[in-house]
C-alpha cells in the first residue's frame, strides 16, 4: 500500500473497462481504490502489504455484473457496504482494532468473497 503524504492527501486510484475485470494487488494501491466495469469483478490480493493498525484501506466496486475476490492476513477487519444481488463470505475477525479494510461493491450481480491467509 502506498501511503499518501501530506502533500497530496486522500489520493485515490482509478481503474476502468467496460468488459473484463481488475486484478489489484497490494503494494500499488493507495489509500482509496475505485474500480469500475460494465461486466466484470475485482479480484484484491492485499497479502504481501503491511497495513498499519489503525488505518482504513477503502475500494469501491461499481459494475452491473461482478463481485470482489478480496484476499487479505487473518489479523485484518473487512467491512462490506453497498447494494448488490449477492452475498458476503467472510468469516474473519469481529474484535475491534487493528487494520480496516472496507469495501463498497454497488451493482446489480455479484457477492463478496473474503479470503484469509
Amino acid at each position: 500500500m502506498t501511503k499518501s503524504n501530506g502533500e497530496n492527501p486522500q489520493k485515490t486510484d482509478i481503474k476502468v473497462s467496460l468488459i473484463g475485470g481488475h486484478r489489484l494487488a497490494g503494494a500499488t494501491l493507495h489509500e482509496r481504490t475505485v474500480t469500475t466495469s460494465l461486466i466484470g469483478g475485482a479480484d484484491v490480493d492485499l497479502t504481501d502489504i503491511d497495513i498499519p493498525d489503525g488505518t482504513e484501506l477503502r475500494i469501491t466496486k461499481l459494475s452491473l455484473i461482478g463481485g470482489v475476490s478480496l484476499k487479505v492476513r487473518r489479523d485484518v477487519r473487512v467491512e462490506v457496504h453497498g447494494l448488490r444481488l449477492g452475498g458476503v463470505k467472510d468469516d474473519g475477525p469481529s474484535e475491534p482494532g487493528g487494520p480496516t479494510v472496507r469495501i463498497d461493491a454497488w451493482g446489480l450481480v455479484g457477492g463478496v468473497s473474503v479470503t484469509r491467509a
